[in-house]
């Protein structure tokens, strides 16, 4: 307990924020009886004497609200109890006295003529419906007391476009905005200082609906806060994806970048081009490790996939924009195009009427050096003309669809080999005078970037455009660390941030032996101690950054949810929050009661952050050391190495473990207060001497 009452005074020394001051403390006896305080008394037990500098202490807290520390008691209980837990977290938070009571008689209320205020307080109004049964109404005039919203007669410069400001008193509530935008930014962070329960889809009774008086001024750190689905390596229905939009919107994303083409499957419809979906969408169905799939066999079937029509991307590039979300296509090429060479085999250089839309086999060989070989070919040829003017009509399509100034053009990942024994290709290089094939991926960019610019609209490609040559006025997306987006920005070209090491949610978020087959690791931590910007650029360039969920190992709405959460929690609270309000302690509390939230949503996520780091090496005797460490402060790690399954009465984690001779499996797992938090991990002896770094 002792530690508790010290984690405790750390907590108040490290966090003004909170605005405490201790003006009293009391020390007690084990049997003494407990004393009683006035009502607002924030109370740590602990029954044995302790002596506290307190005029050190009182040096860092400023006085706000009284607290008396009748010494014993909790850390985690006033944390719990002084701290709002909102992701992304707020620029300004104020705690006020008292709390707003939402009843089925508030009303929600909007200044005349504001048709836009008008509709996020409908949103709003929907959206409380379900838990608590209220049917709540939409005034059209301000009144003195209930929810009010309004855009600001007069812009506030702080707030910009898509800030808010919140105030919530025992009376009423009034959030206020310059743009429709930071209304509804400020109707999601009304909506998480209700109870948990408010997520829930049925009604819940016996709930106190009520929200704690709080003053609060927020608006983003950047402009692009998005997240990327891949919907072609597994296709996800239209109300999935509208649903998967909703969410991402309770985090104020702003940006839903709509992966929709690639090998496994073409998702729009394209009219003029039929082929594209009616061949193009399908494969034969296949249950297994993507990338180790059976081919498909002659005469079978596709009947695995699916894809959009021109009505559905409306709805849904509508629904999003009613939840203030651009939508960012991408038609990825030249490479991963096999879905479109199925279709139209004339695309590319080898023109193999044979070729399938792929269902997760493996199709190429990657090298230690980087590089890969691909046994079929999935390149549009770059040098037919045809093939530009079947991009001309796929792009006009599509850009009639989206009204988001950006169009993604792909360009990641290209083999170049079929383009090197094409004589086409051969022949226009010499004529154009480029020495290589990566000058020859240079100018197909340049050609595709002028196809998008023709319809009113700027390009976006992964940081492979750059490699030969930017095409002009192009945006690019940095995926292979930050190096590309360094160099862009130095070409004065706009970025978006998406490394791979810290924002590809499809990588595995704990340890191997019990995530999805992938060939590398995000941790959580990563996630959010990762900065957008870096050293010696243009900031202003740097448009924000985003999370990429690639679906080859994820079939299913649960595992899309279950790896994208909680690292968009992260990365929502690194694209929005002040970068030096970065907290690491506070933010794992306020992610579980997030999962309190999507427990009562039913909406999936992954509890890996409680999962041990393992790591491994070998002694002078040649026997296995392990080392555990986790991500979370405050658990017990406990294992085995007996075939015994380990629980809290088995050995705790202090140091290096040395595996004696003769063990075949070690088994770890995460407690915290007596109870299970991380998943029981089991490691095969054989399986651990591989992970010993050479």
């Amino acid at each position: 307990m002792l530690a508790n009452f010290k984690a405790a005074l750390k907590y108040l020394w490290n966090c003004p924020k909170y605005n405490f001051q201790i003006i009293s403390v009391s020390f007690c006896e084990e049997d003494e009886k407990p004393r009683f305080y006035p009502e607002g008394t924030i109370l740590i037990q602990y029954c044995q004497k302790f002596t506290v500098n307190l005029n050190l202490l009182m040096q860092r807290i400023n006085l706000f609200i009284p607290i008396i520390l009748l010494l014993g008691g909790s850390f985690s209980s006033l944390a719990q109890q002084n701290s709002l837990s909102l992701i992304p977290e707020p620029v300004s938070l104020q705690r006020g006295q008292g709390s707003f009571a939402l009843t089925s008689t508030t009303s929600i209320s909007v200044a005349a003529g504001q048709a836009e205020a008008a509709k996020i307080a409908a949103y709003l109004a929907a959206k409380l419906q379900p838990a608590t049964g209220f049917g709540l109404k939409v005034a059209n005039a301000p009144g003195a007391q209930g929810i009010q919203l309004a855009l600001n007669s007069k812009p506030d410069t702080q707030l910009g476009q898509e800030g808010y400001h919140l105030e919530a008193t025992a009376g009423k509530i009034s959030i206020t905005a310059n743009q429709p935008a930071g209304l509804f930014y400020g109707v999601q962070t009304l909506l998480q200082l209700l109870p948990k329960e408010i997520e829930s889809k049925t009604p819940v009774q016996g709930v106190k609906w009520e929200i704690p008086a709080v003053t609060i001024t927020d608006y983003p750190r950047f402009a692009w806060r998005g997240i990327m689905l891949d919907v072609s390596r597994h296709f996800f229905p239209k109300e999935y994806v509208k649903s998967y939009i909703d969410q991402i919107a309770r985090y104020k994303y702003n940006r839903f970048h709509w992966h929709l083409s690639d090998d496994q499957g073409w998702r729009v419809e394209i009219k003029s081009f039929p082929k594209l979906t009616s061949v193009g969408a399908w494969r034969v169905p296949r249950v297994g490790t993507f990338g180790s799939n059976e081919p498909p066999k002659p005469g079978e079937k596709a009947t695995d996939g699916g894809f959009y029509t021109q009505e559905d991307i409306k709805e849904v590039v509508q629904y999003a924009k009613d939840r203030y979300i651009e939508i960012m296509p991408e038609i990825d090429v030249p490479g991963h195009s096999m879905a479109a060479i199925a279709a139209y085999p004339e695309l590319s250089c080898t023109k193999d009427p044979n070729t399938k839309v792929n269902p997760g086999t493996k199709f190429s060989t990657w090298h230690s050096n980087g590089t890969f070989t691909m046994h079929i070919d999935n390149t549009l040829n770059p040098s037919d003309e045809k093939v530009y003017g079947f991009l001309d009509k796929v792009f006009t399509e599509v850009a009639s669809l989206f009204p988001f100034e950006y169009i993604h053009m792909g360009g990641d990942e290209c083999y170049k080999g079929y383009w090197e024994k094409d004589p086409g290709c051969q022949d226009l290089m010499k004529k154009l005078n480029l020495k290589n094939t990566v000058a020859l991926q240079s100018y197909f960019s340049k050609r595709v970037s002028d196809i998008i610019k023709s319809k009113g609209k700027k390009a976006m490609g992964w940081d492979e455009i750059l490699e030969g040559g930017l095409p002009p006025g192009a945006a690019v997306m940095s995926w292979r660390g930050m190096k590309g987006g360094i160099e862009a920005a130095h070409q004065k070209a706009p970025v978006v941030m998406t490394p791979s090491p810290h924002c590809y949610l499809d990588l595995s978020q704990g340890d191997p032996a019990i995530e999805p087959p992938v060939y590398s690791t995000v941790r959580l931590k990563s996630s959010y101690n990762w900065d957008p910007i870096p050293k010696g650029v243009d900031s202003t360039l740097i448009l924000g950054g985003q999370g990429n969920l690639w679906t080859e190992q994820i079939p299913t709405a649960p595992q899309v949810e279950y790896m994208t959460y909680p690292r968009a929690f992260a990365l929502s609270e690194v694209y929005w929050s002040p970068k030096g309000q970065k907290d690491w302690d506070s933010f794992i509390t306020r992610i579980e009661t997030h999962f309190e939230r999507f427990d009562q949503a039913r909406l999936n996520y992954a509890r890996s952050m409680y999962d041990p780091m393992i790591t491994v090496k070998k002694n002078e005797a040649g026997l296995l050391v392990l080392n555990l460490a986790t991500e979370v402060p405050g658990l017990d790690v406990h294992y085995t190495v007996d075939n015994t399954i380990p629980n809290q009465y088995y050995p705790k984690y202090t140091e290096p473990v040395v595996i004696p001779e003769g063990a075949d499996m070690v088994r770890i797992i995460t407690y915290r207060g007596g109870k299970p938090m991380g998943r029981l991990i089991s490691i095969k002896m054989e399986d651990l001497a591989k992970r010993v770094k050479k």
